[in-house]
């Protein structure tokens, strides 16, 4: 009968008897275990490791434990290789190993290092060996913390500071408006004309959007603005000007509001006052601005001798940026009034029509001789300046046949600029590109030659 069957038939007070004899011969076997395991002071002395071990052994004196298939005594200290059976004899109170069942000792695997499924034997040597290379691990560390820390605090913020920034960002959030109404105040309390001016140039950028240009009339900005133009300071009008321009741009409402504040008439003043070319550009700019798709306002225009203004530019030296301005503005009126009958399907059709009938801009514009002053900007060297004159021209033709017909330098241009486009088109077509740019000024131009033949 073997141990485990024996036991099986022991009483239960004779287990309990023995279960207590098993934990003390546990404990006895463990304070028999070589004491080379108790590690107990690492001393440093000037980068030499010292590791003290309690009744230390040459590793050279321990032995290695070669199993078979009887059990065989472990002797304190020996290296037991990995896979081999164990037990506790109760009798003798040691450990005691032995091959499984169906391994010799000639499959048993080779132990390499010393290594034990009871405790890890380790040597005095590979102590120090490990402490030293444990030490020099500790010596390099603070060095790359360091530059770790230095590389996160260049990459990243304390949370501190982000919590800062963020309170800091909630507090100056204000909305459009607000920005409007600290800008309008800055305007209006300063003496200075140079805050003035930067307060107009911050008060531009806002005024193009419709609902901001529409607070302007709210916060009182644009009756200001309207007023800064009976100023005898140039810079100050030409700035008021240009916000004027910007916010009345496209948005009908405010174009209304300028118009009976009387905005119009003091931007003719303006113009046909002695100015400074810039003065007159942004002063030209807010005209255009109130007089688009505002056909009351065009009638206005035309009463107060708005046309006349504009053609006495036109005697005048040094503004010369100002022609391709004026004949896109009259272009563009005329084209409102012939394109009107495009939106007879509209329910204000009626009420625009009788506004447009009122309004005799090309009687004037051929009244008042602007036929040759027109035809002759022709001469101008930039195509996108000569564009809007041909088409302005091709419009014209019904109306000013007879002075087109007798101007011999129109021709002559006419046939000059032919040439010249065929040649650019003839490129364009060359580089794969149909119906370009000069493709369109050619056609442009032949057409207009074949209707004043």
């Amino acid at each position: 009968m073997d141990f485990y069957s024996s036991f099986r038939c022991i009483s239960s007070h004779m287990k309990i008897t023995i279960f207590i004899i098993l934990t003390l011969c546990f404990y006895v076997g463990l304070s028999d275990r070589n004491p080379q395991y108790a590690l107990t002071e690492v001393a440093e002395d000037d980068g030499n490791v010292e590791a003290f071990v309690e009744n230390e052994q040459d590793p050279e004196d321990l032995e290695i434990f070669y199993p078979t298939q009887e059990w065989q005594v472990v002797k304190p200290g020996q290296a037991v290789p990995a896979g081999l059976h164990m037990r506790l004899n109760l009798q003798t109170g040691k450990n005691e190993a032995k091959l499984p069942d169906g391994q010799d000792g000639k499959d048993r695997p080779k132990q390499t290092h010393k290594s034990s499924t009871i405790s890890d034997v380790y040597s005095t040597k590979e102590l120090k060996e490990a402490l030293a290379k444990f030490k020099g691990d500790e010596k390099l560390s603070p060095a790359i913390g360091k530059d770790y820390q230095q590389d996160i605090k260049q990459r990243f913020r304390p949370i501190e500071d982000l919590k800062k920034a963020f309170d800091d960002l909630n507090i100056n959030v204000e909305t459009d408006i607000e920005i409007m109404t600290k800008i309008i105040n800055k305007f209006n309390s300063s003496s200075s004309t140079v805050e003035k001016v930067s307060a107009l140039y911050d008060l531009e950028y806002y005024v193009h959007q419709v609902d901001n240009a529409q607070n302007l009339l709210k916060l009182g900005g644009l009756q200001l603005l309207i007023n800064s133009l009976n100023s005898t300071d140039p810079l100050l009008i030409e700035h008021s000007a240009f916000v004027i321009g910007s916010a009345l741009s496209s948005n009908p409402k405010v174009q209304i509001e300028a118009f009976e504040a009387g905005a119009l008439q003091k931007l003719l003043v303006i113009l046909a006052a002695d100015q400074e070319v810039s003065v007159k550009k942004k002063t030209l700019y807010a005209l255009s601005s109130m007089l688009r798709q505002f056909p009351y306002a065009q009638q206005r225009f035309m009463k107060l001798g708005g046309l006349q203004i504009l053609k006495n530019f036109f005697k005048e030296k040094n503004v010369e940026p100002l022609y391709i301005r004026v004949i896109t503005l009259l272009y563009d009126m005329i084209m409102e009034k012939m394109l009107l009958h495009k939106e007879n399907n509209t329910g204000q059709y009626e009420q625009k029509y009788q506004q447009y009938n009122q309004i005799n801009l090309l009687e004037s514009i051929i009244e008042q001789g602007w036929c040759p002053i027109i035809s002759d900007l022709l001469k101008l060297p930039e195509n996108d300046a000569r564009e809007k004159v041909l088409k302005t021209v091709m419009i014209l033709i019904p109306h000013c046949r007879a002075e087109f017909l007798n101007d011999e330098n129109l021709r002559t241009i006419l046939n000059s600029l032919r040439k010249e486009y065929e040649g650019l088109a003839a490129d364009e077509l060359n580089s794969g590109e149909q119906d370009g740019y000069f493709s369109e000024l050619l056609s442009l131009t032949i057409s207009i030659n074949d209707k004043l033949k």
